[in-house]
């Protein structure tokens, strides 16, 4: 049977113009899904400390290694979620072969101390080859009602605490001439937003801190990643610091809507396999205001402005 020439002509628009671009897109994906696949194999049996591992994206990251086969160290404060992370990586079903993470308590705020922790993590595991800096602390409340021990517990746990874990591990990276350190930050780390000082201030200053460690670090082989999140959907509001140092207790209503953790951490592995120096997972606002601060930053201010007196 002879098909009329409009449907003909039908059939022939819709392949060239739909199916030929959609077989060509399906085809792109598995092409660079099976490239990060072949990346990450790299993984295997590395040594990754991860701070901040017992929820939000050191969790999801904790498990993102461990699925690729790495020697995972969990460390944050709280061990008992530890290792209900530890058995929940114990149980999965993965292909791979894996090794059974190592559970260390760790507290950044005692960021004087940790040549300790960093000394346990070599004797369980001979050498560190990916630190990654996750563990922190937000902080919501007006400059004006903020207290300085505020800013100053935030900038140790955040900024300092992640700078002398760094120092600690990078004498041994040196002598290897192989390492990655990964920061991750935030997007407030590239422009900053009213109620968020404090935050700001310290991701600010880990962006500093990693741009100038990237650049002394070259010459011996270690890599440094500094990773902008935007909105992911963690707890990271409700145990935000207050003006006053009380837990903030509230999940905002953009947190809520943001990224996956799992989503984030799937992003950071594949940013550490392919050695990007910065990376940034935000959603479309955040990116806007990134690029308004560095090419229209009269508009910047002037929406900023606007947003700080629709808080007060």
């Amino acid at each position: 049977m002879k098909l009329p020439s409009n449907a003909v002509q039908s059939l022939s628009w819709y392949f060239k113009y739909v199916g030929i671009p959609l077989a060509t897109w399906v085809a792109m994906c598995k092409l660079f899904d099976c490239i990060s696949k072949r990346r990450r194999r790299a993984l295997q049996g590395k040594v990754v400390v991860i701070t901040g591992a017992s929820s939000g994206i050191g969790e999801a990251l904790a498990h993102a290694f461990y699925e690729q086969g790495s020697k995972v160290v969990l460390a944050a404060r709280r061990k008992a979620e530890l290792e209900r992370v530890k058995q929940e990586l114990l149980s999965k079903n993965v292909s791979t072969p894996t090794v059974e993470p190592l559970v260390l308590e760790l507290d950044l705020a005692n960021y004087e101390h940790l040549d300790v922790f960093v000394n346990n993590v070599y004797k369980a595991c001979g050498h560190i080859d990916i630190l990654v800096n996750n563990g922190g602390v937000s902080h919501r409340g007006s400059i004006l009602d903020t207290k300085i021990e505020v800013d100053k517990k935030i900038m140790a746990i955040n900024y300092f605490g992640s700078v002398s874990l760094t120092k600690e591990c990078l004498p041994k990276m040196v002598e290897r001439k192989t390492g990655h350190i990964v920061f991750v930050s935030s997007v407030q780390g590239l422009i900053a937003i009213p109620e968020r000082s404090a935050y700001a201030a310290s991701k600010h200053a880990m962006q500093a801190f990693g741009d100038s460690l990237r650049s002394e670090m070259q010459q011996h082989n270690i890599k440094v990643t500094v990773v902008s999140p935007g909105y992911i959907k963690t707890a990271i509001s409700l145990n935000a610091y207050t003006g006053s140092g009380d837990a903030h207790g509230v999940m905002d209503s953009s947190t809520a809507a943001g990224f996956t953790p799992e989503y984030a951490a799937d992003k950071i592995l594949d940013g550490i396999v392919t050695k990007k120096k910065d990376l940034i997972i935000s959603q479309f606002v955040p990116n806007l205001a990134i690029t308004l601060r560095h090419f229209m930053p009269s508009v910047y201010h002037w929406v900023m402005a606007r947003r700080a007196t629709k808080t007060n």
